[in-house]
């Protein structure tokens, strides 16, 4: 009966497999509802915001917020990247922390604090979104929304009176909303000295903590007290408008702030040689600095002189003097065409000792090329006196932030009066009727300054900077400020025209001492000119 009742029981449940088998696919088959609909497919602008959080749970910021740009790019870079940037991380962290660490164990009676494992994981942070704000002064501003949900391994070993302790930190979770901003922006790499970030709201952090195995975070009430001391020790230290700054270059070396001044009489110029037709020249002399954008000094013409006296005097900012060298032109005036050249010099400033007067007369050369033969050749002599006076440590800026301060007056300036800096520094959106080289001139109680010229520029960059010695405060005055278009060639046809220009009141620069802002131009569809005005006293 056993072996009976066991073949029966096989065959009972194979039978009963393949019947259900078949019914099942009978029901399947032949009654499928008959009330199904097609899905109705809708916007998404017309869905309410609990079905679109429903729907999307996680909305990118960049969605969100028009103002905030799409950056997957960065994403992506971040992917391929992140293992190496994880040890270069990592083991810069080491190196910073080395000497803090070093420094504080002493106070607490610990004899080692060491970094057992200390890996970021292979999960990078991810930019959600990135919004970039574009301001008149030399810095860069961006606030990124970073979410970083990593598998960070850091295990801290400390050991004091003969005992180790581990803490390992695990599962870290940050959302952070940070502005960094990048000042000064500089022309030497990578174009900008500090790196400044302060958080705009505060952060959330979220983290597993092991101490001795066991995780400190699943004790009741531990882990909300742990998240709002970290919240609020980030906000007291970083919360704008409290930063953290991080230098990258010194900004004396890469800004090239101004470090002294070069004070140049150009006295006479003896035996110079003819180069008008009727015997005689009309010479004058160019004074420049080398890695200097700045416009040339110019003396005074002096017409059908070949032993000309000037006795004029030139202040000229210095930045470098161990680099930077005085060139000296001479040429000769022409009413109509090019101004033929009749000789230079070039004098190195680091052969000048500081505060002494040094008188140099210096021989007219064709070129600084030792090998020219034509050098050999007479061109007359130049007799100049140069003295160097280096500003003293009190009077330079130490920082970016002073540097942007207005600086003091020379000491020759008059008593109650004042010099009117004018920086030209660049123009949007100027378009000429037939051609757009434009150049700025400025015009100020009946002298008139240019900057140089800029061709076929819709968005030309000066970067000039002028000076006005007055007797008094300019309150009542205004500077005419003009962006001229000039023909690349002799202008029979299209003679120069004028781009805009502004009238600016100068009362508000001699009550703010700076102003630097974007003025619209007149009688101009879109253009606009920056200028940086300042009011500079003893």
């Amino acid at each position: 009966m056993g072996f009976l009742s066991t073949v029966l029981g096989f065959c009972g449940f194979g039978v009963g497999i393949s019947a259900g088998l078949l019914i099942g696919y009978f029901f399947f088959i032949y009654f499928q509802p008959g009330d199904v609909k097609n899905p109705e497919i809708r916007p998404l602008v017309e869905q309410d915001s609990e079905t679109l959080q429903k729907m999307l749970p996680e909305i990118p910021f960049w969605v969100k917020n028009p103002d905030y740009d799409r950056v997957d790019w960065i994403n992506r870079f971040l992917e391929y990247m992140w293992p190496y940037l994880d040890k270069a991380i990592c083991t810069t962290a080491k190196n910073i922390a080395k000497p803090i660490i070093d420094e504080q164990i002493p106070k607490y009676k610990i004899d080692a604090v060491e970094f057992e494992t200390l890996s970021l994981g292979s999960l990078p942070p991810t930019f959600q979104g990135m919004k970039a704000y574009v301001t008149d002064e030399k810095e860069l501003i961006m606030e990124p929304l970073i979410k970083w949900a990593g598998n960070p391994n850091v295990t801290v070993a400390v050991k004091a009176f003969g005992l180790k302790a581990t803490a390992q930190v695990l599962d870290l979770q940050v959302f952070a909303l940070p502005r960094i901003t990048l000042k000064p922006l500089v022309p030497s790499f990578p174009c900008f000295a500090n790196i400044f970030v302060s958080l705009m709201d505060k952060p959330h952090v979220d983290f597993g903590l092991k101490l001795v195995g066991a995780d400190l975070m699943s004790i009741p009430g531990l882990y909300r007290f742990v998240q709002e001391i970290i919240k609020d020790q980030v906000a007291n230290m970083y919360l704008w408008p409290k930063t953290l700054q991080v230098q990258i270059l010194d900004p004396a070396k890469a800004f090239k702030r101004p470090v002294g001044i070069l004070h140049v009489k150009v006295v006479r110029a003896m035996k110079l040689k003819k180069k008008d037709l009727l015997g005689a020249s009309d010479p004058y002399v160019k004074l420049k600095l080398t890695e200097d954008k700045l416009p040339s000094k110019k003396t005074t013409v002096k017409h059908k002189n070949l032993n000309p006296e000037w006795n004029e005097q030139f202040d000229i900012v210095v930045k470098d003097p161990q680099t930077q060298a005085l060139e000296i032109r001479v040429y000769d005036w022409e009413q109509i065409g090019k101004h033929d050249k009749m000789g230079m010099n070039v004098v190195p400033l680091k052969e000048l000792t500081s505060e002494e007067p040094k008188v140099m007369t210096l021989e007219l050369l064709k070129n600084m090329d030792l090998n020219d033969v034509q050098n050999e050749k007479s061109r007359g002599q130049l007799v100049v006196e140069l003295t160097y006076k280096p500003f003293k440590e009190d009077e330079m800026p130490k920082s970016f932030e002073e540097s942007k301060s207005v600086q003091k007056a020379p000491e020759n300036t008059p008593d109650g009066g004042g010099v009117l800096v004018v920086i030209v520094h660049e123009a949007q959106d100027v378009e000429g009727k037939h051609h757009t080289n434009p150049y700025v001139r400025i015009l100020f109680r009946g002298e008139e300054k240019k900057t140089k010229h800029v061709k076929k520029n819709r968005d030309p960059r000066w970067e000039e900077e002028y000076t006005f010695m007055l007797d008094e405060p300019p309150r009542n005055d205004k500077l005419h400020v003009e962006v001229v278009s000039s023909p690349s060639r002799i202008g029979l046809l299209h003679p120069k025209e004028s781009l805009g220009y502004i009238n600016i009141n100068l009362s508000d620069v001699v009550s703010n001492k700076r102003i630097n802002e974007r003025y619209h131009l007149i009688d101009s569809k879109n253009g606009r000119i920056q200028i940086e005005l300042q009011w500079r006293t003893k």
